[in-house]
């Protein structure tokens, strides 16, 4: 039996040692968190000084998941994890059944009424009509119909812009430059420009990627598109009892052995392969491990650090990942527990305008069997969880939020929070609700003057031509792959979609080097509507002439007007049935 090391227990890792597992390979993972599964995709335990006899510990997070509907690997994977409710019911299908759907987005406007839409394609009248006028008449975005009119454009010319052209010159132009930010209003820029890279993926939209940010930006379009695809969905409850406890179990009782408290060091190199592991427990204690196979699932910021002179020597790539690990911004998750539950919207509500490029979401209406009130002092009500994606913009306070201390970053965000929803007289959020908060701990703030905050766990992001840094999931040094969002992949976004794609696709490096008799881990790329291919294959004839994009106006419109008859008719179909 071929023994495999996994240096990393988060989605990556979890995920590379499932795949594993399940074709027969003997697999160690080694995890740096002394508690926690599942990296940055955990949940937390939040206990506070104050000490409330026979209580539980309020949910926290490193931020607030949600499952977009084009993602295939990371769903299929929760398939197959076996999940019993407390009261004996097995799910069909495992973890993922735990999944639920939002019904709708929020743009939330400092001093302006919000703009709500459905999330997903419209299912019924009421949905249609809430939409249309929300986003055609009933609120007033402040975009004018020229502004409109140039950004739909612009996102039909990355519909039909060939794959060639996305990789080989989008990937080199901002979004920023991409949608023409600086022709247009401010509005235009905060809902437009700014929304889907300050929120989704934490960059600034002028250093951002259009090949990465378009791409997701038009999955979720085609996600929405579609009757019969959920586009947002989130766990019914907090990650770790709905998702990465079960997931631990499953492995472990697989065969896994998981390791706690373990951080690797260092890799030795000895004739073109990795000679041993070293890893340092929490004693201190450094720990030497020998495999047939080595798997590095730690971030890229780790990685950085474990690269020697030795691994460059075999493999000159490595010098593109000490590059590449420079591309990280933080991204972290606050809760507010409050002792009413306040239901703002069902689904996300992005803050367009904040200053910190929050987002949030109200998590009680998800989680129906979760019993907040027999958490910290019973009062506990509701948690809105927010992630703050910008921590380098000065705030109302006049700081930015890297300067901030725990009290700070609170006190600004809850102000954030109302400058969006408080408006017209409508007191959503107030003062007396809020009974505590807990900032992620990844986040060690400044306390000297000289000082500068950490944040431990950083994300990566997609900045302007950093894909040709990315690396493939096989390396020069025979024994080594390498997993983790930063591994060259479809998804091409640090998600946990990306990260399961890339342990897939090292487990599959490991299969090919073994020539053990396995299936191959499946591989899904990024969803393209058949019926815009022609368009497609026509910038591809463009491109390869070296000619530049060209809109098929006279087209446009007839593929268009079919392209929605069609979803109409999937939709009267579908509630027929029902």
């Amino acid at each position: 039996m071929k023994k495999v090391v996994i240096l990393g227990g988060g989605v990556a890792g979890m995920s590379a040692a499932q795949e594993l597992m399940e074709r027969g390979f003997a697999v160690e993972v080694y995890e740096a968190n002394p508690t926690y599964c599942g990296g940055k995709a955990r949940s937390v335990d939040v206990r506070f000084k104050q000490h409330y006899p026979d209580s539980v510990p309020l949910p926290g997070e490193h931020g607030f998941r949600f499952f977009p509907g084009f993602y295939k690997h990371i769903t299929d994977t929760m398939k197959k994890i076996p999940y019993t409710s407390p009261e004996g019911i097995k799910n069909e299908n495992g973890v993922y059944d735990n999944l639920v759907a939002t019904e709708y987005v929020m743009m939330a406007r400092m001093g302006k009424p919000p703009i709500v839409g459905p999330i997903s394609f419209p299912r019924n009248l009421d949905e249609l009509k809430l939409f249309l006028k929300d986003i055609f008449g009933g609120v007033d975005s402040g975009l004018s119909q020229e502004e409109i009119t140039f950004f739909a454009e612009k996102v039909w010319q990355l519909m039909t812009s060939c794959k060639e052209r996305r990789e080989n010159l989008y990937e080199k132009i901002g979004w920023w430059q991409f949608m023409e930010a600086d022709r247009f209003s401010e509005t235009y820029r905060h809902l437009l420009v700014e929304g889907l890279t300050r929120t989704l993926v934490a960059a600034q939209a002028k250093r951002a990627s259009t090949k990465t940010g378009g791409d997701i930006f038009l999955q979720l379009i085609f996600n929405m598109l579609d009757p019969f695809v959920n586009t947002d969905r989130v766990l019914n409850g907090p990650t770790n009892i709905k998702w990465l406890t079960p997931w631990l179990e499953f492995l472990t009782k697989g065969g896994v052995k998981y390791y706690f408290d373990h951080k690797v060091i260092k890799l030795d190199v000895a004739d073109y392969k990795i000679s041993c592991a070293w890893v340092q427990d929490k004693y201190g204690n450094q720990i030497k491990l020998e495999a047939d196979y080595y798997l590095l699932a730690v971030p890229i910021e780790i990685v950085k650090d474990l690269i020697t002179r030795e691994m460059i020597e075999v493999d000159s790539t490595f010098t593109q990942l000490i590059e590449l690990a420079d591309n990280v911004q933080w991204m972290n998750g606050l809760q507010f527990y409050l002792n009413e539950d306040v239901k703002i919207n069902k689904g996300h509500v992005i803050y367009s305008d904040s200053q910190w490029a929050i987002t949030s979401i109200s998590q009680m209406q998800f989680w129906p069997d979760f019993d907040i009130a027999a958490c910290y002092n019973k009062k506990v009500r509701g948690v809105l969880s927010v992630d703050i994606s910008d921590w380098q913009s000065p705030g109302n306070n006049g700081k930015i939020a890297k300067d901030c201390t725990v009290e700070e970053i609170k006190d600004e965000v809850w102000l954030q929070l109302k400058q969006g929803l408080n408006i017209n007289g409508n007191e959503i959020l107030r003062d007396d609700m809020l009974e505590q908060f807990y900032l992620d701990h990844d986040i060690q703030v400044k306390h000297g003057k000289d000082e500068r905050a950490t944040n431990r766990e950083p994300l990566l992001v997609n900045n302007v031509n950093t894909w040709c840094l990315r690396p493939p999931a096989y390396t020069n040094i025979a024994n080594l792959f390498l997993s983790g969002d930063y591994v060259r992949t479809f998804t091409d976004l640090a998600t946990m979609e990306g990260a399961n794609e890339s342990a897939r696709r090292a487990v599959n490096c490991i299969i090919d080097a073994s020539g053990i008799d396995a299936p191959f881990c499946e591989i899904w790329d990024l969803h393209e509507p058949g019926i815009l291919a022609g368009f497609r294959y026509k910038d591809n004839q463009r491109w390869k002439k070296g000619l530049p994009w060209d809109s098929p106006v006279t087209k446009n419109n007839i593929f268009i007007v079919l392209f929605y008859k069609i979803q109409r008719w999937f939709l009267k179909l579908r509630s027929r049935k029902k």
